[in-house]
């Protein structure tokens, strides 16, 4: 998993690269211009911030939050990390990371009065299960899924993980997550219209955009 991200206004001249959540204590290793980041326990690594990166990557100018990297740009990445001294490097993820999916089953969570656990299909083969909040929440609905490795608009990324100690592959997302663009400020999952976009596609943000009436 590789997840980049770069905030010039608040961070400077930095890319940010997660390739593993941070739990825990962490230790930092700098050389020549990058940080390592892992893990002291298991000694995982976590990721890397590579400074002057508009430098390393010109195409960065202009760009802020998350960035999806193409093979070039991993490889020049990685040329940079040898030359460090590192011998971990970064594996490209081109996997979408928002995807069009459909709430199949749902049931009661069992240690919560509002949370539900869906099974919710995000591609012709493929189920995750996905504890959500939301109150419009239901079966047979096709909405936005944000998979572990996204980043949400306010920079919280999506890990798989437990809600109240049931697993959860992800999210289902509402408007005020996706801040969509003259979408109504209010709880809820954004239902996708059938005939809008296929399962498991990429969700179209620039069409989605469209949805709603400017105000």
């Amino acid at each position: 998993m590789l997840i980049a991200s770069y905030n010039p206004a608040e961070m400077g001249d930095i890319l940010v690269t997660i390739t593993a959540p941070g739990n825990g204590d962490q230790a930092a290793t700098v050389k020549d211009g990058v940080v390592q980041i892992m893990s002291t326990k298991g000694n995982q690594l976590l990721g890397y911030n590579f400074m002057d990166a508009s430098k390393l990557l010109p195409e960065l100018t202009g760009v802020n939050g998350q960035v999806f990297l193409s093979d070039d740009q991993v490889a020049k990445l990685n040329q940079k990390l040898a030359a460090a001294g590192f011998d971990q490097q970064l594996t490209a993820d081109h996997t979408p990371k928002f995807v069009v999916g459909y709430v199949e089953k749902m049931e009661d969570h069992p240690k919560s009065d509002h949370l539900k656990v869906t099974q919710t299909r995000i591609g012709a083969d493929q189920t995750v299960q996905i504890v959500c909040g939301s109150p419009n929440v239901a079966t047979g609905i096709k909405v936005v899924v944000a998979r572990p490795g996204a980043m949400m608009p306010d920079g919280k990324l999506i890990w798989p993980g437990a809600l109240m100690g049931v697993e959860s592959d992800g999210m289902l997302c509402g408007f005020r997550e996706l801040r969509m663009k003259n979408a109504p400020d209010k709880k809820g999952l954004w239902i996708i219209p059938d005939d809008w976009q296929e399962v498991g596609e990429a969700v179209d943000f620039a069409k989605a955009d469209t949805f709603f009436p400017a105000k």
